[in-house]
C-alpha cells in the first residue's frame, strides 16, 4: 500500500467552457489553476485532447501545454493524453521535443489510442492519414525512437525532439494499454475518472505484464479520480450537480457547456440515467476534506496506486480553486 505521505497527486484539467464566457476565459482559467496547483504542491498538471466538444477547450493540446508551462515555473505539464492515432508520430515528437527544449525536465507525454472524438471528427482530423488504433504499438515505438538518441543510420530525425527523452506514459480505459505499458516498461495511467469498471483488472494486467526498462525498474500506476471537495458534505454534493448535468449531457449527445449547480437533480434525469451517471462516476470523491481523505486512503489500500490525478469540473472557477486547495491541505495533513 502506498502511504499517504508518499503519494504523488496531480491535476487533470478538462478546460471546461461556460456559455457566458467562452474558450478564451477557459484557457486563462486553466493557467490560473496550474499556478494554483503549483503553489499547493501538486506533482503535475495535464490536459487532454478532445475534439468537436463545445464544452472542452483543450483540442490544441501541445499549444496549450506551451502556454501552461510558460506561465508556471516548477510543476510538470503534459498531456493526459495526446490521441496518437490522430497524428503522425514525427509531428508529436517535434511538438513535444520543442516543449521539452523550452521547458527541460517539466514535460510529460501521455498517449491514448482512442480518437478523443466521434468517428466523423476523427476522419476530419486525419484526412489522408491511414492511422488507426491498430497501429498504436508501432506508433508508440516510432515516437519513442524520434525522442531518443539519434543513431548514425537514422534518416528521419525530429528537430527539436531527438535526445530529449520526453517521458512517455500510456493511458487507457481498458486492458489493451495496460498490457502494452507493462510490456514496454512504461508508466501507466488508468482512466478511472470515467471508466472505473475495469480498474482492478487493468492494474493487475499492467503489473503482471511489467518488464523493467530503462525508464522504470518497477510498475508505476496513476489513477484518474473525479473530485469535488468543499467545506461540508452538503456543499460538495450541491456543487457536484454541475458534474452530474455535464455527464448526463454527454450521454444524451447534448451540449457540454457547463451548467450551474442545482438544489436537486430530481426531474432532470430518469432513473436509468441516474444509474448510468453514478456508474460513470464510480470512483468520484465528493464531500468534505475529511471524507475525501478517508476515501483516498481506502483507494490506496485497494490499489496501491503510486499517483492520483484529480479532475474537478465545477461551474465557478473559484469553487474549483477552493476544491483543489482543500484536497491538498487534507492530503498534506498529519
Amino acid at each position: 500500500m502506498t502511504a499517504l505521505s508518499d503519494l504523488n497527486y496531480s491535476v487533470l484539467d478538462l478546460v471546461p467552457v461556460r456559455a457566458d464566457a467562452g474558450p478564451a476565459q477557459s484557457l486563462h482559467n486553466s493557467l490560473d489553476l496550474a499556478r494554483h496547483a503549483e503553489a499547493l504542491g501538486y506533482t503535475r498538471f495535464w490536459v487532454a485532447e478532445h475534439h468537436n466538444m463545445d464544452g472542452i477547450a483543450s483540442s490544441a493540446t501541445a499549444v496549450l501545454i506551451g502556454y501552461l508551462a510558460g506561465g508556471t515555473s516548477r510543476i510538470r505539464v503534459g498531456s493526459g493524453g495526446v490521441m496518437l492515432p490522430n497524428h503522425a508520430p514525427l509531428v508529436i515528437a517535434e511538438q513535444f521535443g520543442t516543449l521539452a527544449s523550452l521547458y527541460p525536465g517539466r514535460i510529460d507525454l501521455g498517449l491514448g489510442r482512442a480518437p478523443g472524438s466521434d468517428q466523423m471528427t476523427a476522419r476530419a482530423l486525419r484526412r489522408e492519414r491511414s492511422g488507426s488504433a491498430d497501429d498504436f504499438p508501432e506508433d508508440v515505438e516510432e515516437l519513442s525512437r524520434y525522442l531518443g538518441p539519434r543513431t548514425d543510420d537514422q534518416r528521419v530525425i525530429a528537430v527539436p525532439g531527438h535526445d530529449t527523452d520526453v517521458p512517455l506514459w500510456l493511458l487507457g480505459s481498458s486492458l489493451y494499454s495496460a498490457q502494452l505499458a507493462g510490456m514496454r516498461g512504461l508508466p501507466y495511467a488508468f482512466a478511472s475518472h470515467f471508466a472505473p469498471r475495469y480498474l482492478h483488472e487493468a492494474i493487475r494486467t499492467y503489473r503482471n505484464h511489467f518488464k523493467p526498462s530503462t525508464v522504470l525498474d518497477k510498475p508505476y500506476v496513476m489513477l484518474g479520480v473525479p473530485m469535488v471537495v468543499a467545506d461540508t458534505d452538503e456543499q460538495a454534493e450541491y456543487l457536484a450537480t454541475s458534474v452530474y448535468q455535464r455527464i448526463l449531457a454527454l450521454m444524451r449527445g447534448q451540449s457540454l457547456m457547463q451548467r450551474p449547480p442545482v438544489a436537486s437533480m430530481d426531474g432532470l434525469w430518469l432513473p436509468h440515467e441516474r444509474e448510468a451517471v453514478s456508474s460513470f462516476l464510480g470512483l468520484a470523491m465528493i464531500g468534505s476534506p475529511q471524507k475525501v481523505k478517508a476515501k483516498v486512503e481506502v483507494l490506496l489500500e485497494q490499489t496501491g496506486a503510486d499517483e492520483l490525478i484529480f479532475t474537478c469540473d465545477l461551474y465557478e472557477h473559484s469553487d474549483r480553486l477552493r476544491s483543489y486547495q482543500l484536497l491538498a491541505e487534507a492530503l498534506q495533513a498529519d
